[in-house]
């Protein structure tokens, strides 16, 4: 239950289109509060995706009507940076590679903008090592170049690591499933839990397809989106219902 009295992140009624004009997001509603795990499902080309690269300012896409809210503040034209800095983060699906930049000195960087503070290596080093521990990497990962030469694997538990590592209020997690086997899925999965864990308030949202992840996590809500809309929201049973009948089920349901 939320701490606060207003949400931590609000999206109303949020409509986006693409650079060509073409309509992608179209309409859409998500309240998430403090502590609070949603779980957005979907089949390919729905707007998931969209919506978290809307989400973190991407100029990709140009809101047309809607508005987004961070703890009461209207963060609608905020850019990237802005966003990162306040404490929003984005799990990428598929994080880019950063040559001659370690895994370490990225942290330390990223950290500094994120709080505004120095912290030495060393500090920073204990505590990535009490990550990766938990992450179940090995020690030398933190001195490898960023995503280079990542497994599928590697690369989502390095999301995790940040996550994990630069605190946000808000986490954004874009199929952070995919392409992961069983056994480095249930890692993931007990990484973001201690994350939460170590940071009760943290407001998450994760997009996926399937409910192996939400197996996991237990999400608090579950919404559909279907046509760039909100379809379907409630709890665990929706999820399980996609996965009984699939995504034909919804399609003829308005939000």
């Amino acid at each position: 239950m939320s701490k606060s009295s207003q949400p931590l992140f609000k999206i109303t009624d949020l409509h986006a289109s693409a650079e060509d004009g073409t309509s992608i997001l179209n309409g859409i509603n998500i309240t998430i509060n403090e502590g609070e795990l949603h779980a957005l499902m979907g089949p390919n080309g729905s707007g998931k995706s969209t919506l978290a690269s809307v989400l973190l300012g991407s100029p990709e896409y140009s809101i047309t009507s809607g508005s987004i809210h961070f703890r009461g503040e209207d963060i609608t034209s905020w850019s990237t940076e802005m966003r990162g800095k306040s404490g929003i983060f984005l799990a990428f699906q598929y994080p880019h590679e950063v040559a001659g930049v370690s895994v370490i000195n990225f942290l330390r960087q990223a950290l500094s903008a994120r709080k505004d503070m120095k912290m030495s290596v060393l500090e920073l080093r204990l505590s990535i090592m009490e990550w990766l521990e938990r992450l179940n990497m090995d020690p030398s990962f933190a001195e490898r170049y960023l995503n280079e030469g990542f497994s599928g694997g590697e690369k989502k538990r390095n999301e995790i690591l940040q996550m994990a590592i630069l605190e946000p209020e808000i986490a954004i997690l874009d199929e952070t499933d995919s392409g992961l086997d069983i056994d480095a899925l249930t890692v993931v999965a007990d990484g973001i839990s201690k994350v939460r864990e170590k940071n009760p308030d943290i407001g998450v949202l994760t997009i996926t397809h399937y409910q192996r992840l939400l197996d996991h996590l237990n999400p608090d809500f579950v919404h559909v989106i279907l046509d760039g809309q909100i379809v379907a929201r409630g709890g665990v049973e929706i999820a399980e219902a996609l996965e009984s009948s699939g995504y034909e089920s919804f399609q003829s349901v308005k939000q």
